[in-house]
């Protein structure tokens, strides 16, 4: 089973430019350097610019563990912290559908 991250960001008006450059470069940086990230998308409201969610899919617990504790993240969660008003973080478990036609 996978391991899945909801976050729900809603962010300060005057923040929303400087935010999505650093969101989207952590976001890349996730992919490219953690090999348990199997997935990470940044996506933004159609009806509020300034509501972002991201839905992130890591090979276990511990894989999103090694995430929070690398340094791209700790370096965007230091920078954007002041640019975010809310924040909701929830997990889940994607069950392995492979075997279900077996």
């Amino acid at each position: 089973m996978a391991y899945v991250v909801v976050v729900d960001l809603t962010l300060a008006p005057q923040h929303r430019g400087d935010f999505m450059p650093l969101m989207l470069a952590n976001a890349a940086a996730s992919l490219a350097h953690e090999p348990g990230c199997r997935q990470f998308d940044v996506c933004v409201s159609v009806q509020d610019a300034n509501s972002v969610l991201l839905y992130e899919v890591y090979d276990s617990a511990a894989a999103f563990q090694t995430h929070l504790e690398s340094p791209h993240f700790q370096s965007f969660d230091q920078n954007s912290a002041a640019m975010v008003t809310h924040k909701s973080v929830r997990s889940y478990l994607l069950p392995d559908t492979s075997a279900a036609g077996a």
